[in-house]
Protein backbone atom coordinates (compact mmCIF):
# COMPACT_ATOMS: atom_id res chain seq x y z
CA UNK A 1 0.00 0.00 0.00
CA UNK A 2 1.49 3.42 -1.22
CA UNK A 3 1.42 6.27 0.94
CA UNK A 4 -1.13 9.10 -0.59
CA UNK A 5 0.44 12.38 -2.38
CA UNK A 6 -0.57 14.77 0.21
CA UNK A 7 -1.18 18.31 -1.23
CA UNK A 8 -1.57 21.46 0.97
CA UNK A 9 -4.15 24.17 -0.29
CA UNK A 10 -2.62 26.88 1.03
CA UNK A 11 -5.50 29.28 -1.25
CA UNK A 12 -5.64 32.79 -0.21
CA UNK A 13 -4.61 31.93 3.62
CA UNK A 14 -1.55 33.64 3.33
CA UNK A 15 -2.74 37.11 2.59
CA UNK A 16 -4.41 37.27 6.41
CA UNK A 17 -1.02 36.15 7.58
CA UNK A 18 0.64 38.90 5.72
CA UNK A 19 -1.99 41.18 7.21
CA UNK A 20 -1.75 40.43 10.95
CA UNK A 21 1.56 40.23 10.94
CA UNK A 22 2.11 43.16 8.96
CA UNK A 23 4.68 41.54 6.29
CA UNK A 24 4.19 41.50 2.56
CA UNK A 25 2.03 38.80 0.90
CA UNK A 26 4.81 36.94 -0.72
CA UNK A 27 6.57 36.46 2.52
CA UNK A 28 4.04 35.05 3.94
CA UNK A 29 3.16 32.37 1.01
CA UNK A 30 7.00 31.44 1.73
CA UNK A 31 6.40 30.88 5.54
CA UNK A 32 3.57 28.70 4.62
CA UNK A 33 5.88 27.04 2.30
CA UNK A 34 8.29 26.37 4.92
CA UNK A 35 6.22 25.03 6.94
CA UNK A 36 3.92 22.61 4.56
CA UNK A 37 7.81 21.66 4.32
CA UNK A 38 8.57 21.08 7.51
CA UNK A 39 5.15 19.06 8.64
CA UNK A 40 5.76 16.62 5.91
CA UNK A 41 3.39 17.64 2.86
CA UNK A 42 4.22 16.41 -0.96
CA UNK A 43 3.12 19.51 -2.56
CA UNK A 44 1.44 22.59 -1.69
CA UNK A 45 -1.23 24.71 -4.17
CA UNK A 46 -2.22 28.26 -4.92
CA UNK A 47 -5.30 29.69 -6.43
CA UNK A 48 -4.64 31.65 -9.15
CA UNK A 49 -7.12 34.35 -10.23
CA UNK A 50 -8.45 37.98 -10.84
CA UNK A 51 -11.85 38.81 -9.24
CA UNK A 52 -12.63 40.81 -12.92
CA UNK A 53 -12.61 36.92 -14.64
CA UNK A 54 -13.53 34.71 -12.01
CA UNK A 55 -17.48 36.37 -11.08
CA UNK A 56 -19.76 38.76 -11.31
CA UNK A 57 -19.93 41.52 -8.67
CA UNK A 58 -22.97 40.32 -7.60
CA UNK A 59 -22.46 36.95 -7.12
CA UNK A 60 -23.66 35.83 -4.04
CA UNK A 61 -21.62 33.99 -1.11
CA UNK A 62 -21.68 30.59 -0.30
CA UNK A 63 -19.51 29.99 2.55
CA UNK A 64 -20.94 30.29 6.44
CA UNK A 65 -20.99 33.70 6.65
CA UNK A 66 -20.99 33.67 10.32
CA UNK A 67 -17.09 33.06 9.84
CA UNK A 68 -16.77 34.66 6.92
CA UNK A 69 -18.88 37.95 6.71
CA UNK A 70 -18.06 38.63 3.32
CA UNK A 71 -21.66 39.20 1.15
CA UNK A 72 -20.35 38.42 -2.33
CA UNK A 73 -17.70 36.43 -3.78
CA UNK A 74 -16.49 39.54 -6.09
CA UNK A 75 -15.54 41.39 -2.85
CA UNK A 76 -13.92 38.43 -1.23
CA UNK A 77 -11.92 38.03 -3.90
CA UNK A 78 -10.80 41.30 -5.18
CA UNK A 79 -9.00 41.26 -1.64
CA UNK A 80 -6.63 38.11 -2.72
CA UNK A 81 -5.89 38.45 -6.21
CA UNK A 82 -2.92 40.69 -6.07
CA UNK A 83 -0.98 37.72 -7.45
CA UNK A 84 0.41 37.69 -10.74
CA UNK A 85 2.56 35.94 -13.43
CA UNK A 86 5.54 37.07 -11.73
CA UNK A 87 4.52 36.37 -7.86
CA UNK A 88 3.81 32.82 -9.06
CA UNK A 89 7.18 32.37 -10.89
CA UNK A 90 8.82 33.01 -7.27
CA UNK A 91 7.18 30.82 -5.48
CA UNK A 92 7.76 28.13 -7.98
CA UNK A 93 11.25 28.76 -7.57
CA UNK A 94 11.32 28.34 -4.00
CA UNK A 95 9.31 25.56 -3.69
CA UNK A 96 12.02 23.93 -5.93
CA UNK A 97 14.30 25.17 -3.75
CA UNK A 98 13.09 23.36 -0.63
CA UNK A 99 12.12 20.40 -2.16
CA UNK A 100 7.94 20.47 -2.22
CA UNK A 101 5.96 20.51 -4.97
CA UNK A 102 4.35 23.79 -6.57
CA UNK A 103 1.05 23.45 -7.93
CA UNK A 104 -2.11 26.71 -8.45
CA UNK A 105 -5.28 25.83 -9.57
CA UNK A 106 -5.69 28.21 -12.53
CA UNK A 107 -9.66 29.93 -13.24
CA UNK A 108 -8.96 31.65 -16.31
CA UNK A 109 -7.10 30.77 -19.33
CA UNK A 110 -4.07 33.54 -18.93
CA UNK A 111 -3.05 31.75 -15.62
CA UNK A 112 -3.07 28.35 -17.01
CA UNK A 113 -0.72 29.55 -19.92
CA UNK A 114 1.32 31.32 -17.55
CA UNK A 115 1.23 28.28 -14.73
CA UNK A 116 2.78 26.03 -17.60
CA UNK A 117 6.19 25.75 -17.16
CA UNK A 118 5.86 26.53 -13.54
CA UNK A 119 4.39 23.28 -12.47
CA UNK A 120 4.48 19.41 -12.88
CA UNK A 121 0.23 18.85 -12.88
CA UNK A 122 -2.55 20.91 -13.56
CA UNK A 123 -5.37 21.27 -10.57
CA UNK A 124 -8.94 22.08 -11.78
CA UNK A 125 -11.42 23.28 -9.57
CA UNK A 126 -15.12 21.36 -8.91
CA UNK A 127 -16.69 24.86 -10.06
CA UNK A 128 -15.18 24.86 -13.63
CA UNK A 129 -16.22 20.83 -13.86
CA UNK A 130 -18.53 21.50 -16.52
CA UNK A 131 -16.33 24.18 -18.17
CA UNK A 132 -15.36 21.28 -21.16
CA UNK A 133 -13.34 24.24 -23.21
CA UNK A 134 -11.17 25.38 -20.31
CA UNK A 135 -10.42 21.71 -19.23
CA UNK A 136 -10.08 21.33 -23.14
CA UNK A 137 -7.22 24.04 -23.20
CA UNK A 138 -5.80 22.44 -20.37
CA UNK A 139 -5.63 19.16 -20.85
CA UNK A 140 -3.80 20.12 -24.41
CA UNK A 141 -0.76 21.25 -21.86
CA UNK A 142 -0.17 17.50 -21.97
CA UNK A 143 0.19 17.22 -18.23
CA UNK A 144 -1.27 15.33 -15.32
CA UNK A 145 -4.44 16.67 -14.68
CA UNK A 146 -5.70 17.01 -10.56
CA UNK A 147 -9.70 16.86 -11.60
CA UNK A 148 -12.05 17.84 -8.08
CA UNK A 149 -15.76 16.50 -8.63
CA UNK A 150 -17.69 18.25 -6.14
CA UNK A 151 -21.49 19.49 -6.30
CA UNK A 152 -21.48 17.26 -10.12
CA UNK A 153 -23.36 14.35 -10.94
CA UNK A 154 -21.58 11.19 -12.63
CA UNK A 155 -22.58 12.06 -16.16
CA UNK A 156 -20.49 15.27 -15.49
CA UNK A 157 -17.79 13.69 -14.54
CA UNK A 158 -18.11 11.45 -17.55
CA UNK A 159 -18.34 14.46 -20.02
CA UNK A 160 -14.86 16.18 -18.36
CA UNK A 161 -13.15 13.04 -18.47
CA UNK A 162 -14.06 12.04 -21.66
CA UNK A 163 -12.56 15.68 -22.69
CA UNK A 164 -9.06 15.36 -21.31
CA UNK A 165 -8.98 11.27 -22.80
CA UNK A 166 -9.81 13.37 -26.12
CA UNK A 167 -6.67 15.30 -25.78
CA UNK A 168 -4.79 12.46 -24.89
CA UNK A 169 -4.07 13.89 -21.20
CA UNK A 170 -1.09 11.77 -19.43
CA UNK A 171 -2.65 11.07 -16.37
CA UNK A 172 -5.82 11.92 -14.73
CA UNK A 173 -6.96 12.00 -11.12
CA UNK A 174 -10.73 12.71 -10.01
CA UNK A 175 -11.17 14.36 -6.54
CA UNK A 176 -13.89 13.02 -4.24
CA UNK A 177 -15.11 16.49 -3.13
CA UNK A 178 -18.20 17.81 -1.24
CA UNK A 179 -18.77 21.66 -2.50
CA UNK A 180 -19.70 22.97 1.13
CA UNK A 181 -18.01 25.06 3.14
CA UNK A 182 -16.97 23.61 5.78
CA UNK A 183 -17.96 19.97 4.91
CA UNK A 184 -20.18 18.54 7.88
CA UNK A 185 -18.60 15.17 8.82
CA UNK A 186 -21.53 13.01 8.21
CA UNK A 187 -21.72 15.32 4.53
CA UNK A 188 -18.01 13.80 3.47
CA UNK A 189 -19.49 10.61 1.79
CA UNK A 190 -16.31 9.09 2.09
CA UNK A 191 -17.42 6.29 0.41
CA UNK A 192 -17.88 7.60 -3.00
CA UNK A 193 -13.81 7.48 -3.24
CA UNK A 194 -14.94 3.35 -3.97
CA UNK A 195 -17.90 4.33 -6.15
CA UNK A 196 -15.61 6.68 -8.35
CA UNK A 197 -13.39 3.81 -8.29
CA UNK A 198 -15.53 1.03 -9.62
CA UNK A 199 -16.89 3.48 -12.08
CA UNK A 200 -13.77 4.74 -13.48
CA UNK A 201 -11.27 1.72 -12.80
CA UNK A 202 -8.80 3.02 -15.07
CA UNK A 203 -8.24 6.46 -13.48
CA UNK A 204 -6.72 7.63 -10.09
CA UNK A 205 -9.19 8.60 -7.44
CA UNK A 206 -8.29 11.04 -4.51
CA UNK A 207 -9.93 13.32 -2.32
CA UNK A 208 -10.55 16.93 -1.49
CA UNK A 209 -11.06 17.82 2.18
CA UNK A 210 -13.45 20.57 3.41
CA UNK A 211 -14.23 19.46 6.97
CA UNK A 212 -12.98 20.74 10.10
CA UNK A 213 -10.05 18.83 11.15
CA UNK A 214 -10.79 16.52 13.72
CA UNK A 215 -8.65 15.98 16.24
CA UNK A 216 -7.09 12.37 15.24
CA UNK A 217 -6.85 13.40 11.37
CA UNK A 218 -9.18 9.90 10.62
CA UNK A 219 -11.25 11.71 8.01
CA UNK A 220 -8.19 11.78 6.08
CA UNK A 221 -6.97 8.43 7.16
CA UNK A 222 -9.96 6.99 6.18
CA UNK A 223 -9.74 8.33 2.63
CA UNK A 224 -6.44 6.75 2.20
CA UNK A 225 -7.78 3.29 3.71
CA UNK A 226 -10.74 3.45 1.06
CA UNK A 227 -8.23 4.16 -1.66
CA UNK A 228 -7.77 7.66 -2.16
CA UNK A 229 -4.27 8.25 -4.01
CA UNK A 230 -4.35 11.97 -3.49
CA UNK A 231 -5.16 13.55 -0.84
CA UNK A 232 -5.66 17.21 -0.39
CA UNK A 233 -6.53 19.80 2.76
CA UNK A 234 -6.98 23.47 2.96
CA UNK A 235 -3.79 24.59 4.86
CA UNK A 236 -3.38 27.40 7.06
CA UNK A 237 -0.64 28.67 10.11
CA UNK A 238 -2.86 29.79 12.53
CA UNK A 239 -7.07 28.18 12.34
CA UNK A 240 -7.54 31.41 14.52
CA UNK A 241 -7.60 34.06 11.96
CA UNK A 242 -10.32 35.29 10.50
CA UNK A 243 -11.21 34.71 6.92
CA UNK A 244 -12.81 32.64 3.91
CA UNK A 245 -10.87 29.09 4.95
CA UNK A 246 -8.79 29.24 8.07
CA UNK A 247 -11.34 27.80 10.41
CA UNK A 248 -11.61 24.78 8.39
CA UNK A 249 -8.08 24.35 7.26
CA UNK A 250 -5.78 21.90 9.11
CA UNK A 251 -2.46 23.49 11.33
CA UNK A 252 1.05 21.66 10.35
CA UNK A 253 0.28 19.57 13.10
CA UNK A 254 -3.10 18.49 11.86
CA UNK A 255 -0.98 17.30 8.62
CA UNK A 256 1.75 16.37 10.88
CA UNK A 257 -0.52 13.68 12.46
CA UNK A 258 -2.21 12.64 9.28
CA UNK A 259 1.21 12.10 7.70
CA UNK A 260 2.06 10.15 10.79
CA UNK A 261 -1.17 8.57 10.16
CA UNK A 262 -0.27 7.90 6.33
CA UNK A 263 2.81 6.30 7.02
CA UNK A 264 1.50 3.77 10.33
CA UNK A 265 -1.08 2.64 8.15
CA UNK A 266 1.16 1.66 4.92
CA UNK A 267 3.80 0.45 7.65
CA UNK A 268 0.66 -1.93 9.16
CA UNK A 269 -1.08 -2.66 6.00
CA UNK A 270 2.09 -4.05 4.34
CA UNK A 271 1.98 -6.49 1.07
CA UNK A 272 -0.86 -8.35 -1.01
CA UNK A 273 1.30 -10.99 -2.06
CA UNK A 274 0.50 -13.55 1.13
CA UNK A 275 3.76 -15.73 1.95
CA UNK A 276 5.29 -16.46 4.96
CA UNK A 277 6.62 -13.47 7.25
CA UNK A 278 10.60 -13.73 7.91
CA UNK A 279 9.00 -13.53 11.88
CA UNK A 280 6.51 -16.32 11.11
CA UNK A 281 9.20 -18.73 10.05
CA UNK A 282 10.44 -19.82 13.98
CA UNK A 283 6.42 -19.76 15.02
CA UNK A 284 5.54 -21.26 12.07
CA UNK A 285 8.03 -24.30 12.98
CA UNK A 286 7.26 -24.58 16.63
CA UNK A 287 3.63 -23.45 16.89
CA UNK A 288 2.70 -26.35 14.11
CA UNK A 289 1.89 -29.97 14.32
CA UNK A 290 3.96 -33.16 13.60
CA UNK A 291 2.87 -36.94 14.06
CA UNK A 292 4.15 -37.96 17.57
CA UNK A 293 3.67 -41.71 18.98
CA UNK A 294 1.14 -42.09 21.86
CA UNK A 295 3.39 -45.56 22.66
CA UNK A 296 6.62 -47.17 22.74
CA UNK A 297 7.05 -49.05 18.74
CA UNK A 298 9.43 -51.65 18.49
CA UNK A 299 11.53 -52.30 15.27
CA UNK A 300 9.38 -53.67 12.34
CA UNK A 301 6.08 -52.85 14.01
CA UNK A 302 3.15 -51.68 12.25
CA UNK A 303 1.70 -48.10 12.64
CA UNK A 304 -2.07 -48.06 13.30
CA UNK A 305 -4.19 -44.69 13.44
CA UNK A 306 -4.36 -45.23 17.46
CA UNK A 307 -0.88 -44.81 17.80
CA UNK A 308 -0.53 -41.15 16.29
CA UNK A 309 -1.46 -38.18 17.81
CA UNK A 310 -0.51 -34.57 16.07
CA UNK A 311 1.34 -32.41 18.71
CA UNK A 312 3.49 -29.42 18.08
CA UNK A 313 6.50 -28.66 17.13
CA UNK A 314 6.56 -28.71 13.21
CA UNK A 315 9.68 -30.39 12.82
CA UNK A 316 8.59 -33.86 11.90
CA UNK A 317 6.29 -35.38 9.75
CA UNK A 318 3.00 -33.20 9.20
CA UNK A 319 -0.53 -34.69 10.36
CA UNK A 320 -1.55 -34.12 6.37
CA UNK A 321 0.45 -37.30 5.74
CA UNK A 322 -1.19 -39.74 8.62
CA UNK A 323 -3.24 -41.93 5.83
CA UNK A 324 0.04 -42.33 4.13
CA UNK A 325 1.99 -43.31 7.70
CA UNK A 326 -0.57 -45.73 9.11
CA UNK A 327 0.43 -49.10 7.57
CA UNK A 328 4.18 -48.60 7.83
CA UNK A 329 6.48 -49.87 9.70
CA UNK A 330 9.60 -48.12 11.79
CA UNK A 331 13.30 -49.75 11.42
CA UNK A 332 13.99 -49.09 15.18
CA UNK A 333 13.02 -49.09 18.67
CA UNK A 334 10.92 -45.61 18.94
CA UNK A 335 9.78 -44.31 22.38
CA UNK A 336 6.49 -42.96 22.92
CA UNK A 337 5.96 -39.18 22.59
CA UNK A 338 8.58 -39.47 19.79
CA UNK A 339 8.39 -36.68 16.85
CA UNK A 340 8.25 -39.33 13.79
CA UNK A 341 10.57 -38.42 10.54
CA UNK A 342 10.69 -40.00 7.22
CA UNK A 343 13.91 -41.44 8.31
CA UNK A 344 12.11 -43.70 10.87
CA UNK A 345 9.78 -45.33 8.65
Amino acid sequence: MKKPYLIAEFGVNFYDTARVENISPIKAAYKYIDAAKDAGVDAVKFQSYKADTLVSKNSPAYWDTAKEPTKTQYALFTRHDSFNKAEYGLLSKYCREVNIDFISTPFDYASADFLDNMMKAYKISSSDLTNLPFIRHIAKKGKPVFLSVGASYVSEIEEAVRVLNEERCPDICLMHCVLSYPTKYEDANLNIIRTLKRIFPDLRIGYSDHTIPDSDMTILTTAYLLGAEVIEKHFTIDKTLPGNDHYHSGSPDDFRKAVNNFDFVTKICGSDKKTVLPCEIIPRREARRSLVLTRDIKAGEILKKQDLMAKRPGTGISPKFEDIIVGRNVKEDLREDTILSWDML
